[in-house]
């Protein structure tokens, strides 16, 4: 004659079983922010017998020769937006990755153990190393802390994510916190240049967070602190 078959047990005052409690621990491991930097202003330029990031202040004679505007060079604000991802909590609690898509199609992948330099000069030298050698490694081993990847970034997204662009000029302001997942994981992609708007083909919505312009910093800061507070990490 067959045994019964055994009866599950409840769990301790009323919580789910322990196997429910372990499906809610897998789908917390899943959920993730991932946000591309896109339209970064990153390259170099030679000026005597050394290779500098090219920006507005210190090449704007160069860049009025070639014929570019001066304005459109702007890495401080991929500067600016790494600071405010990498030290935010979201990153420290292990559920954010940044990504880097520059103006010149090189794409970035940025460690989220990754320590961004405080002052710009020290940030343009990071760079300059970065885009010749195509990788950084942490000065105690062998781990890579930046390093430039094949395109597309599509192709280094998780299967299923939601891909979010910003902009601006989108009429209705959505509250960042409603678009949230539980578990999965979600992109969104912010413009990391002065002016105009994210142009790529991969976004699923397009969004806008504030009824005013905000700096690409702001906006990652919004961003980071909306799922910050959804899932509870403080």
């Amino acid at each position: 004659m067959a045994a019964p078959s055994a009866k599950k047990r409840p769990h301790p005052s009323g919580d789910p079983p322990l196997e429910e409690d372990a499906s809610a621990a897998r789908r917390a491991r899943k959920r993730r922010l991932l946000v591309i930097l896109e339209g970064a202003s990153l390259e170099t330029v030679k000026v005597g017998k050394t290779f500098e990031l090219l920006n507005c202040d210190k090449h704007k004679s160069l860049l009025l020769r070639s014929g570019r505007d001066p304005g459109t060079v702007r890495p401080d604000i991929t500067h600016q937006s790494l600071l405010m991802l990498m030290d935010s909590p979201l990153n420290r609690a292990g559920l954010l990755q940044v990504y880097i898509h520059t103006e010149k199609n090189v794409l970035i992948e940025v460690n989220p153990q990754t320590r961004i330099p405080r002052t710009f000069d020290r940030f343009c030298g990071l760079m300059v190393q970065l885009l010749h050698k195509f990788s950084v490694r942490a000065a105690d081993g062998p781990q890579k802390l930046l390093k430039v990847i094949k395109n597309p970034v599509t192709e280094h997204l998780p299967v299923g994510c939601m891909k979010i662009g910003t902009s601006f000029s989108t009429p209705t302001v959505t509250d960042v916190r409603d678009l949230v997942p539980t578990a999965d994981p979600v992109a969104i992609i912010v413009g990391a240049f002065a002016h105009g708007a994210v142009n790529v083909d991969y976004t699923e919505k397009t969004i806008s967070i504030s009824n005013y312009p905000l700096s690409a910093a702001l906006t990652c800061a919004k961003i980071t602190t909306a799922f910050e507070e959804v899932w509870g990490i403080v």
